[in-house]
């Protein structure tokens, strides 16, 4: 038989159980039960999924949607501390124990998801014995990726934000083309729309992304991650060391 003709008799590989990278390495057998009780949904930008202080009531797997946890202020100003998107969840305070939390998720660009209600969240946990530890080792990388958001906010330029956020981005929804408004970017930075002009001129002038009104194209992705910080790696390696889940 020809290298050709082995090719050809080779199999292609089946699909993942789920375009969300946390349930696609749930065991089969655990992952039939759970998607009993799963719900596709579509989720559209800017919806909000939670409220700072107010109840819980659901979790999502997004297959390519970006859901978004800010911190919210008393005068109502927000700034983004962590996101998800298919290699996570939302609602992790669920599984703590808790059924609120103090910040408010939200989505950031839309697309579809898997949802379920928190309730039965806490108690697949408990009776799915690798299902609940995949969930904790999802909050570790989570809280991991909190931590390292922290201190790129203190220690790199708006730049380097901008690059790591887009890089994030892309990554989630799998595409070049992003759809994200220059006010989306400074509430999720932090910063002022005037330096997200400056920062995303910058990197449009450099040849990395191209800009029009509301959409940045990807146009250079290693260009792009050099003028990243570290954190966007570090947080990377830590989803595929605790996860063997690869984003990006």
């Amino acid at each position: 038989m020809t290298l050709a003709a082995e090719e050809q008799a080779t199999p292609p590989s089946p699909p993942p159980q789920s375009r969300n990278h946390l349930l696609a390495v749930v065991p089969p057998s655990e992952f039939l039960e759970l998607r009993t009780h799963l719900t596709p949904v579509d989720l559209r930008p800017r919806q909000r999924l939670s409220e700072s202080n107010q109840d819980i009531e659901a979790v999502y797997f997004p297959h390519d949607a970006v859901l978004s946890m800010a911190a919210v202020d008393r005068d109502g100003g927000t700034i983004e501390v962590a996101s998800v998107g298919c290699e996570g969840m939302s609602g992790l305070p669920v599984l703590l124990g808790t059924d609120q939390s103090t910040n408010r998720v939200s989505v950031q660009i839309g697309g579809q998801a898997d949802r379920m209600d928190a309730s039965v969240l806490r108690r697949e946990a408990r009776r799915h014995e690798q299902f609940g530890r995949l969930l904790h080792l999802y909050t570790q990388a989570f809280m991991t990726q909190i931590a390292q958001s922290t201190a790129c906010n203190r220690l790199h330029s708006a730049e380097q934000r901008l690059a790591r956020w887009l890089l994030i981005c892309r990554d989630r929804v799998r595409r070049d083309e992003l759809p994200i408004t220059q006010e989306t970017m400074a509430a999720m930075l932090g910063v002022r729309r005037a330096t997200v002009t400056e920062s995303a001129g910058d990197l449009q002038r450099a040849g990395v992304i191209r800009y029009r009104r509301g959409v940045i194209v990807i146009a250079d992705r290693p260009g792009l991650e050099a003028a990243s910080c570290e954190c966007y790696d570090i947080v990377r390696e830590e989803f595929d060391r605790l996860l063997g889940v690869r984003v990006g």
